[in-house]
């Protein structure tokens, strides 16, 4: 039993060791680092919450050196930063997970600057699909993980027994536990913000409310219009009721905001309106929701 314990031991330090030359200690906050990942060649994913300056970023790299690193962009709806180094160092993270399921072990392995590379371990207590984060993002699974995260866990790389990547972890989307960002959810992102600098989200430019309507039915009322918006130059007006998005009956905001991602951004959609009692369909053109300053 001591040797069944003893190799197992030694499999998990040599799968943080494998995972730690992928994992470095960012420098973008006061008092406390966090984790990132080097992701691709000289391109560093971390959390969005623990960058609090876009200048003066410094990373300590699997080497132990300190390098200057650029803010390429960032989402705060999923929480993730883009950092790039001008001279790029350390090995890509393993990609390419098994099916993450729970009860699965799960592995943080982070980097402080002091400590060098950082371990916890738990499981992963809970998964579900698709899910939308209280900041407006989309993850493509809820990945809930039972395990200790200390001040520099956010950012941290998420793996398997294996050392293949599950995604990245942050404190900052739940209240109750510590959450991986899927390693889809990663480079979805990763791969917007290297083109655009940020993501982009589509909105119509209404206001809405959800309502019930006669037959058990729902939808969603509009309260106020934006001039030159989007809905508004299609000739939505106040006291609709949306019913429908494209093929799909909407009853909530987070319906309308699936179908919008469904679509894109400068694509055209077909929304429902009961107006007056009468059904009517507006041809209405994505915009790219305003981004806050």
């Amino acid at each position: 039993m001591s040797n069944e314990l003893a190799a197992f031991s030694n499999y998990l330090a040599s799968a943080v060791e494998w995972a730690g030359r992928s994992v470095v200690a960012v420098h973008a906050r006061p008092r406390f680092s966090s984790s990132g990942a080097i992701w691709r060649p000289g391109v560093i994913v971390t959390a969005e919450h623990t960058i609090r300056r876009e200048d003066e970023i410094t990373v300590t790299l699997p080497d132990g050196s300190n390098q200057p690193a650029t803010l390429a962009g960032s989402d705060a709806g999923t929480d993730l930063a883009v950092l790039k180094l001008a001279n790029p160092s350390g090995e890509p993270v393993k990609q390419g997970a098994a099916e993450t399921r729970p009860g699965h072990l799960a592995l943080s392995v982070g980097r402080s600057e002091d400590s060098g590379v950082n371990a916890t371990m738990g499981i992963v207590s809970a998964v579900s699909g698709s899910w939308r984060t209280w900041r407006g993002g989309r993850l493509d699974q809820y990945i809930r993980l039972d395990l200790t995260m200390y001040p520099s866990s956010s950012g941290s790389l998420v793996i398997d027994t294996s050392g293949a990547a599950l995604g990245i972890a942050t404190s900052a989307l739940s209240r109750i536990a510590g959450v991986a960002i899927p390693s889809s959810t990663v480079n979805r992102v990763l791969d917007e913000i290297l083109a655009r600098g940020h993501v982009r989200r589509g909105y119509l430019g209404v206001g809405l409310q959800p309502v019930e309507l006669p037959d058990h039915q729902k939808g969603l009322i509009v309260l106020s219009v934006e001039a030159e918006g989007p809905a508004a130059k299609a000739g939505a007006l106040i006291g609709d009721i949306l019913v429908s998005l494209g093929a799909k009956t909407v009853a909530d905001t987070d319906d309308v905001q699936a179908a919008l991602e469904a679509s894109g951004v400068g694509k055209t959609i077909e929304a429902g309106v009961l107006r007056g009692g009468e059904r009517k369909h507006l041809t209405i053109t994505i915009g790219e929701r305003p981004r806050r300053n």
